[in-house]
This record gives C-alpha cells, sequence and structure tokens, in this order.
C-alpha cells in the first residue's frame, strides 16, 4: 500500500460497508443504498459540503459498477473532455455496456454551454451522471439535467461519525497502525468535534499531529 498518500485520502472507503454517515440516505432500506448495490443507479447530483462523502460515495460506486467509471473536474475540464468520454462509452470494442457512469466534480462550475453538451448523452442514457457540488444545485445546475437526476443532499459528519472514522485510521493497515499510536478517545472525540462536520479536515489533523510528535 502507498503511505505516502494523505491519510485522508488512504481513509476513502472502497464499499458501502466502509462507508460511514449520510444514513438518511444511504441506509439498508434507502433508494440510492439499494440503487448502488443492485448497480441499477441512474443519474444523481450529490449537494453537501466540503469533507461530508460525496467524493468517497463516488469511488464507493466505481468499485461496485459494472459499467465504466470516469471521474473529471468541472474546473479543469471542457466540452472536448465531455466528448472523449461519450466516444469511449459508445466504443463497442472497448465498452460493450455502451454506458458509462461520469463522475463531475464540482458539477457547478461548468457553464451552459457545457452543461448543454452533457445533456444529450444522459437524455438517452449514454452517459449515468454523478454530480458532486457544494452549491444549491437547484440555482447552480441546468434544469434540464436537474429534471433527469435525482438529487441527493448530504449533510456534515457527525461527531460521532466521525470518530467512527478516526478510530477506524488508527486500525487499518492501509491508515495509521504502523504506527503504533496510543491516543486517548477524548483526544480523538475533541479532533472529531473540532472538524466541525468535514472528516478530511479531522484525519489530516490527526495525521499532522501523528507525523510530528516523537517517539519516547
Amino acid at each position: 500500500m502507498d503511505l505516502s498518500k494523505p491519510l485522508a485520502y488512504r481513509m476513502r472507503p472502497k464499499n458501502l460497508d466502509e462507508y460511514v454517515g449520510q444514513s438518511h440516505i444511504l441506509g439498508k432500506d434507502k433508494i440510492l443504498y439499494r440503487t448502488i448495490k443492485a448497480d441499477r443507479l441512474s443519474s444523481i447530483i450529490l449537494w453537501g459540503p466540503p469533507g461530508c462523502g460525496k467524493t468517497s460515495l463516488g469511488r464507493v460506486i466505481s468499485q461496485t459498477t459494472k459499467y465504466k467509471f470516469t471521474k473529471i473536474n468541472a474546473v479543469t475540464s471542457g466540452v472536448s473532455d465531455i466528448k472523449k468520454v461519450v466516444e469511449e462509452a459508445k466504443n463497442v470494442f472497448l465498452n460493450p455496456t455502451g454506458k458509462c457512469i461520469l463522475f463531475i466534480d464540482e458539477i457547478h462550475r461548468f457553464n451552459k454551454l457545457q452543461q448543454d453538451a452533457l445533456l444529450p448523452f444522459v437524455e438517452d442514457g449514454t452517459v449515468i451522471l454523478i454530480g458532486a457540488t457544494t452549491e444549491n444545485p437547484y440555482f447552480e445546475v441546468n434544469k434540464a439535467l436537474i429534471s433527469r437526476s435525482m438529487v441527493f443532499k448530504l449533510e456534515p459528519l457527525t461527531t460521532d461519525d466521525i470518530f467512527k472514522v478516526l478510530k477506524m485510521s488508527l486500525t487499518r493497515e492501509d491508515g495509521l497502525k504502523s504506527f503504533n499510536i496510543k491516543i486517548e478517545e477524548e483526544t480523538l472525540r475533541k479532533i472529531a468535534e473540532v472538524s466541525n462536520g468535514d472528516v478530511r479536515t479531522a484525519l489530516n489533523g490527526l495525521e499532522v499531529a501523528v507525523l510530528t510528535t516523537r517517539n519516547e
């Protein structure tokens, strides 16, 4: 495993069982959980604050789907990138399903032209869109795209959620297990409390503390 990558990156869940939080949309009786498990996902927009698990959920889906999965960032991508994704999705030799799941981070950064270029392929089912945004999609995303997608609002993680992830990071091989850290649960809970619902901030804080603490 590559321990040179940030702890927050290494601790991203690989499946739904490892995913922590958002039980209001990912409880086992909820439609989003069932569609991911059954690999029957339709286009969705994930709306929530930084560090609440939007990208992590995209990664979980990428690990569970039979469809080609592509991720782009709206800040650095344009219409040409969308066309490339569609061409690869329609190439029956490279992609027999003829469909792909396209995860677009910060989709609110796409301008009208870029969103319009995406629309026909979402409409005909070539592209199953997963758009992630910190902004209200009802104001920032093309209404036609919204009408063809389900919008799920993610909440800031609770202190208990973040505390659970921090504890997991101490015991996982791809986390901090090799450091053999001895840390009080009270300290972990304090880190969770001051992270304001952002698990990335909490993990970054824990990692800095571990890496800058001298072993006696």
